[in-house]
């Protein structure tokens, strides 16, 4: 008999050959110490964020099918327009694949999950319903943010 719970789990997405092999890399190549972790988004040359793109999609869309119950643990669709998203999700990939190695780990990486959905909804605040209904919120705080200045300085009154 095949029916039943377990036939109806799906595996984790597979990392892309390309991102594999640069981890793989950093790890076993001294020269590469010093390279940009495959979590650090803002960090990686395009060649590498178009396939941890498509593949960290992937894992949002299992996290969904797999993990969100309620509609508070549902990552939302625009999830890359949240940037903060973008890199809980690529460290919590990045984690999970770590964690399957021992099954103490495992089980800290379903609790890093429960913390990712916690961060997740304070990020996306009250706008976070109209996300996962597809209907996708600029940054509440664009207009705050605006007031600093992009080297960091504090405005002064007249860029105010």
């Amino acid at each position: 008999m095949t029916e039943g719970l377990l036939t109806a789990c799906t595996p984790f997405p597979e990392q892309p050959p390309a991102i594999a092999d640069y981890q793989a890399a950093r790890i076993a190549d001294t020269t590469m110490v010093d390279a940009p972790a495959p979590w650090d988004l803002g960090a990686l040359s395009d060649d590498l964020v178009v396939p941890l793109d498509s593949w960290l999609d992937e894992v949002c869309r299992w996290l969904n099918s797999t993990f969100a119950w309620q509609p508070y643990q549902v990552i939302p669709p625009c999830w890359r327009d949240h940037g903060q998203i973008a890199y809980e999700v690529a460290a919590l990939a990045f984690a999970r694949s770590d964690a399957m190695c021992a099954a103490a780990s495992t089980v800290s990486w379903h609790e890093q999950l429960d913390r990712f959905v916690q961060r997740m909804n304070t990020m996306l605040g009250r706008s976070g319903d109209e996300c996962r209904a597809g209907r996708h919120a600029d940054r509440p705080a664009r207009y705050q943010l605006g007031s600093w200045q992009i080297d960091g300085n504090r405005p002064n009154s007249e860029t105010i």
